[in-house]
């Protein structure tokens, strides 16, 4: 495992003084399907939104890896998991491209309002008819001198409904397959842009999803990331964030989980002892424990290979599997241990379980993940 210095363990710190402010009333919150802006007011003070981001910017410089080192202990510390899922969202759905492939006239115009919380960041990829096959996307946009004209619609778009600023990947060659998207800029008030209201879900619901409309949308030319045709390479780089940012926010959750769930097999008593004398109950602990270690490493590891410039396709989609369905099993086997509370939502532990469901359907659904590593393998389709 990676060795942290005393810079970054001080970072780390320095955020988690944070945590408890943005925990605040999480279950009336998640109750209410509440996005806080009060709370990500807060967020954006600790200085959270700029961590990968180039100080010229007003962001904090931090590498990949350490990026994700406070990432995890947000998840950790906060028990807010939908604004802890937006957060991430935030910073790796326009932040990330803009860094990477945008022009120095695009980060000084957007880059500095990313950091500093000041507009709220989504990405809009999936579409009705196309969920995780997103070279199947219908949204187009046609060149008219300097503007492009989009047209069409998404779905499911995390921030979506409270978004400042949209990356729209749309398709602008409709004969090209993976080398026809392209990515634009899309700010909130532009003519022929509208967002729906806020879709209820089953977790993370203080972090809005929704849908976005584009009819006859006209965006500066200036607004586009990279080249024309050239959005597939930007997408599979930010997915790669996405799923590394999101996903140790995840560990993070899972060990407050499991050390909830120490306490709980060690203090809670049945037939005169504690359960966790039950080899039923300490197995499940156990099965947690492995669950959080592996998920960790796989991340970690990956990013570390990423970082260096190596290829991770692999190594990516079976990271997001781990994590994912490890900790869908983590929250299960907390509501079991926990029993009658666990059940109850004044716990939390019930909350934890919805959210973990999405983790295996977001950013692909573990379905699309074991395809994608038989293909890699060399298993044919």
């Amino acid at each position: 495992m990676i060795s942290w210095n005393e810079e970054q363990q001080s970072l780390r710190e320095g955020f988690a003084r944070w945590h408890e402010t943005l925990s605040a009333d999480h279950l009336e919150m998640d109750k209410g399907q509440a996005f806080s802006r009060r709370h990500w007011d807060i967020a954006a003070r600790s200085g959270l939104f700029g961590l990968p981001f180039e100080e010229l910017w007003g962001g904090l410089g931090q590498d990949l890896l350490t990026t994700m080192y406070v990432l995890e202990s947000l998840g950790y510390g906060c028990r807010n998991g939908g604004l802890s899922f937006s957060v991430s969202t935030h910073i790796v759905s326009c932040g990330v491209p803009l860094q990477q492939f945008g022009t120095p006239s695009q980060k000084q115009r957007f880059l500095s309002r990313i950091c500093d919380g000041s507009m709220i960041a989504a990405h809009a990829i999936t579409e009705p008819g196309s969920g995780s096959d997103a070279l199947a996307m219908r949204t187009t946009a046609r060149s008219e001198g300097d503007r492009w004209i989009l047209n069409g619609s998404k779905t499911f778009v995390s921030n979506g409904p409270v978004a400042d600023i949209v990356l729209v990947y749309a398709r602008t060659n409709p004969k090209a397959g993976s080398l026809g998207i392209t990515p634009f800029l899309v700010e909130r008030g532009t003519p022929g842009f509208a967002a729906g209201r806020p879709i209820e879900k089953m977790g993370l619901k203080t972090s809005p999803f929704g849908e976005l409309f584009f009819d006859e949308c006209a965006v500066p030319a200036e607004n586009m990331i990279g080249r024309p045709g050239g959005g597939f390479p930007i997408l599979d780089y930010v997915m790669k964030w996405e799923i590394l940012c999101s996903f140790v926010i995840t560990v993070g959750a899972m060990q407050h989980r499991l050390e909830r769930c120490v306490e709980q097999a060690r203090a809670r008593e049945q037939f005169g002892r504690p359960i966790g004398a039950y080899q039923a109950i300490a197995n499940k602990v156990v099965e947690m424990r492995i669950a959080v270690d592996t998920a960790r490493m796989w991340l970690y590891e990956t990013a570390r290979r990423f970082q260096a410039g190596e290829n991770v396709s692999a190594e990516i989609a079976i990271a997001k599997l781990v994590a994912s369905e490890g900790n869908l099993a983590s929250a299960l086997n907390a509501v079991q241990i926990f029993g009658g509370n666990g059940y109850a939502a004044e716990y939390g532990i019930e909350k934890d379980l919805r959210d973990a469901v999405g983790g295996t359907i977001y950013s692909g659904t573990s379905e699309i993940q074991r395809n994608r590593i038989a293909r890699i393998m060399g298993i044919p389709g």
